[in-house]
């Protein structure tokens, strides 16, 4: 099951998930990407998005309009959905239209893969970025260990070279897989200071001592998280 949240009131910029893109909504063209993987569902707490959804023939449920993170808005639709405990649920975000599928099976299946190691909470990916793309605070970077477990991620560039140039940092991209039961086992987690402070829910992962698992990928996708963004994006759309 793929889950895509979509709250409509984004502080930094709202009603983005409905920005058009070629004639499409967002988060509409996002699902449409992906519906070939597995059954797509749109968790929203809109009913303008639950009807362009239908229109475009694309599931949706209503979620509450108070969640503070987008997996706390998937974990309730998971519950709404009834979904066993084992069922693998990909988190793609409804700001991702031109995510390859390819990204998002190869998350899809290190989820399967450590599905029964209770110490891994969350699965997700990176690809290598330039120094000068690192200097972004929208771009999340991931610093891992020998088997591509996340260390920790951050707004700031990490690592810091100090001694010498460095040009091979780990953009985090904001796909998540988990099995239903170890996303009802993040969601029970309180959240944590470090998460707060960098408003970065997968370090409340970190912070409660599990395990974030991480694969490389190769990908030309960006998320949107700016109107500067969108432009990009329509350009990007009409190449």
């Amino acid at each position: 099951m793929i889950i895509i949240p979509a709250r409509i009131g984004s502080s930094r910029f709202p009603n983005k998930v409905l920005a058009d893109i070629g004639g499409v909504p967002m988060v509409v063209r996002t699902a449409m990407t992906v519906q070939d993987i597995d059954t797509v569902v749109i968790a929203t707490d809109s009913q303008e998005v639950i009807d362009i959804a239908a229109a475009h023939d694309i599931k949706a449920v209503m979620t509450s309009e108070a969640h503070q993170s987008g997996t706390d808005r998937i974990y309730e639709a998971a519950q709404i959905l009834g979904l066993e405990e084992s069922e693998i649920v990909i988190n793609v975000q409804g700001d991702e239209p031109f995510i390859e599928s390819e990204v998002v099976q190869a998350i899809h299946d290190l989820t399967k893969k450590n599905s029964r190691n209770d110490k891994i909470l969350m699965n997700s990916c990176y690809k290598f970025i330039s120094n000068p793309e690192a200097d972004d605070p929208n771009i999340v970077k991931v610093v891992t260990d020998t088997d591509d477990i996340a260390l920790y991620f951050s707004r700031a560039k990490i690592p810091y070279p100090r001694d010498h140039h460095f040009d091979r940092y780990k953009g985090h991209l904001g796909i998540y897989g988990f099995t239903v039961s170890s996303l009802r086992r993040f969601c029970t987690l309180e959240p944590a200071p470090l998460e707060e402070i960098e408003k970065l829910e997968q370090l409340r992962a970190l912070y409660h001592g599990y395990e974030v698992a991480m694969i490389e990928v190769q990908t030309e996708s960006f998320g949107i998280d700016t109107p500067e963004d969108l432009e990009k994006a329509i350009r990007h759309h009409r190449l």
